[in-house]
């Protein structure tokens, strides 16, 4: 196989080059341009979910809750994730969905959502859950999975383009970066950067340990407990298409407000830092994943799901690209289907 060069450190770069070493591949470089785990990695919400709409994205999710729950809930915390549903279209959409990923063996719920100490319910007409689902911190797995990676042997070097070093192989892993590597192989990815920001409030006194993470089904603003703070956020109304990862401080007031509406208990609270990242977006919000070109592989343009599903990823490009072949059908994540036009989006991109 010779030399196998992973571009990018943040949390699918991590993976797999950790699953790559896993299966017996003894010359692995992860080349990180920047410093390790310091991209939109190091800046997302840290969400990990099962509840998808399409059956590809719930089973690539459904495969990576082992790994992290194995890496102990200093990394990961099961404490669920819980829709909301404010209308009954929005109730119908979340039992559909609950049918759907119940048939893929995900045990999602319908709740009553008072289990819940603190929220108010009065506009609710109902709410589903997967206990099974939870927060963790991005940055902190991805840096731990490179430290277990070199300990097998993978060479992490920092501040590398991938472009500079020699090798056999290349796995393009770099997010929104994605597409102007592949461009220098000759490679065209309809990948582009959508600006998305969280809030983080001021610090709460008696804050629920095991507060689920919290979505409103039909507007997406959504909430989740960090320390002893919550950090909250939702789709911008019109989309920022831009690499600039720039906050807008105009919504502060709207986000705070709707947090103190669904969350009593933050009365009192102001957004107290903010932060923005880059989606890595395809035109059906599903990733690439698999081979692009003649010794070159990608996983991008997981549409901010990259996280969480990064575990069973990681697993299968690692199997292709020394197997030839994946435990996981990649078939649905080849770039090849938008020749023809994708027409499987996924919906619940948060």
């Amino acid at each position: 196989m010779g030399r196998i060069v992973v571009a990018g450190s943040g949390a699918m770069g991590a993976m797999i080059a950790y699953h790559l070493a896993l299966l017996g591949a003894d010359d692995v470089v992860v080349a990180e341009r920047g410093e390790l785990a310091s991209g939109s990695t190091a800046r997302a919400m840290g969400g990990v979910r099962q509840q998808f709409s399409t059956a590809a994205e719930v089973v690539l999710a459904r495969e990576s809750i082992d790994f992290l729950v194995e890496l102990g809930p200093q990394f990961f915390r099961q404490v669920g994730y819980l829709f909301l549903a404010t209308t009954a279209e929005g109730l119908a959409e979340l039992e559909e969905r609950r049918e759907l990923q119940r048939g893929l063996g995900v045990p999602v719920e319908r709740v009553d959502a008072s289990v819940v100490a603190g929220l108010a319910l009065d506009d609710v007409v109902g709410a589903t859950c997967c206990w099974r689902d939870g927060v963790a911190s991005p940055q902190a797995v991805a840096l731990e999975v490179l430290r277990r990676a070199q300990e097998l042997g993978v060479d992490v070097r920092e501040g590398t383009p991938a472009e500079e070093l020699d090798r056999d192989v290349l796995v393009i892993a770099c997010g929104p970066w994605s597409p102007q590597l592949a461009a220098t192989v000759g490679v065209e990815l309809p990948i582009r950067p959508l600006c998305r920001q969280l809030l983080l409030t001021t610090p709460f006194a008696d804050l629920p340990d095991d507060l689920p993470m919290v979505i409103e089904a039909e507007t997406g603003f959504h909430f989740r407990r960090r320390q002893d703070r919550l950090v909250v956020a939702m789709t911008d109304a019109e989309p920022r298409w831009t690499d600039e990862p720039v906050v807008d401080d105009s919504v502060y007031a709207d986000r705070l407000e709707r947090l103190i509406r669904r969350y009593p208990p933050a009365a009192g609270a102001a957004i107290d830092d903010a932060w923005a990242g880059l989606y890595d977006m395809t035109p059906d919000a599903h990733p690439i994943v698999g081979a692009v070109a003649d010794g070159v592989y990608a996983a991008c343009g997981f549409s901010g799901h990259g996280f969480m599903q990064s575990p069973a990823v990681g697993r299968a490009l690692a199997e292709l690209v020394l197997r030839g072949e994946s435990s996981i059908d990649l078939s649905p994540y080849a770039l090849e289907r938008f020749e023809a036009g994708a027409v499987f989006p996924e919906h619940l991109v948060l």
